[in-house]
């Protein structure tokens, strides 16, 4: 990880090497805080997030569920990640939003614990790597389960929730492979330790729904209403994990990743064992939009300027005040 020299920490811009929490800090124990993956691109404007108002919106419904109250706006916490990367210069980066309860309460009772709220951001490459999106990853399907709605809430993105996944990527790594697919509770589909997943069979895409306990990707909301525009056929629906070998084209979708192919399941070739072609016209449209170089998806775009350094978010002194509002970026 390369250190930038900022993280917007309470509502403080702070140096990066500064940007500390207690040992005993609630979340660090319990698990109890949530998070974000947000990407910010380089376009012919300059830096741009995409979809950076989704992106918040997803965090503070996560934040509700979970019951810690933030102390800051959607707004404030839009222009403050505009504001970050604009202060540290950077042309694109990866963005992690984070809310968690603090130092203050120890014990599973977490409603009198602080709640703390930093965003940093940094210079990070695909999760998969870039052979990874060209060639496609093999995968495996995990003898791990993804957590059940029974027990916790599959759509917050939360800090402990993710354990479930950490226990898929090493069985997966260890078994020499690049990624793990989950089943849900009833043995069908759910998805990727950090990515959605597609199936593409008699050229119609098939992606789990939100009844496989799924999250809820805005990648993979992108993914739908651009597949849809260039006329393919989506379909939301249980997949049988047959259907993994079965299949023409499997590929995976998330922020950090992007839009991967997945040439291999279980030592099985997915289709010819290459990336299929509607696999590249999406990562070729997504890319497009992210990059800015497609008018009809601007809107999800939050232009960084770096006149926006002089204090919409941060005073002189660097605290947090009551932000104008930035421009709007769209919904799917």
């Amino acid at each position: 990880m390369e250190p930038t020299e900022l993280i917007w920490m309470n509502g403080d811009f702070v140096a990066w090497e500064d940007a500390k929490v207690h040992v005993l800090s609630h979340g660090l124990h319990y698990g109890t805080g949530v998070f974000e993956g947000v990407r910010c691109y380089e376009t012919d404007r300059g830096p741009a997030i995409f979809r950076n108002a989704d992106h918040v919106e997803r965090l503070l419904r996560s934040a509700e569920l979970y019951y810690m109250p933030v102390p800051y706006s959607a707004e404030q916490l839009r222009a403050a990640t505009v504001e970050l990367i604009a202060r540290n210069g950077l042309a694109s980066c990866y963005i992690r939003p984070l809310i968690y309860r603090g130092y203050g309460q120890m014990g599973l009772n977490p409603l009198e614990a602080p709640v703390d709220v930093v965003i940093a951001c940094w210079e990070w490459a695909s999760y998969l790597g870039e052979a990874g999106k060209r060639d496609g990853v093999r995968a495996k399907v995990s003898s791990w389960r993804r957590i059940s709605a029974a027990s916790m809430i599959p759509h917050a993105k939360a800090s402990g929730q993710y354990l479930n996944s950490v226990l898929a990527k090493i069985e997966s790594v260890k078994a020499g492979y690049e990624e793990a697919i989950l089943l849900d509770d009833g043995g069908n589909v759910c998805e990727g330790t950090g990515e959605n997943v597609y199936v593409v069979r008699d050229g119609e895409i098939v992606t789990p729904g939100h009844q496989n306990s799924i999250l809820d990707g805005i990648t993979r909301r992108s993914i739908i209403q651009i597949a849809s525009d260039l006329g393919y056929g989506v379909c939301e629906r249980d997949i049988a994990r047959s259907e993994l070998y079965l299949a023409e084209e499997v590929f995976l979708s998330g922020t950090a990743a992007e839009i991967v192919p997945v040439r291999e399941i279980d030592d099985h070739p997915v289709g010819s064992g290459k990336p299929g072609e509607i696999t590249r016209v999406l990562q070729s449209a997504f890319d497009d939009a992210a990059h800015g170089r497609s008018e009809r998806y601007r809107e999800w775009l939050d232009d960084v300027r770096p006149a926006e350094v002089e204090g919409s978010v941060a005073g002189a002194e660097g605290t947090a005040a009551e932000p104008a509002a930035p421009p709007r970026a769209g919904t799917a």
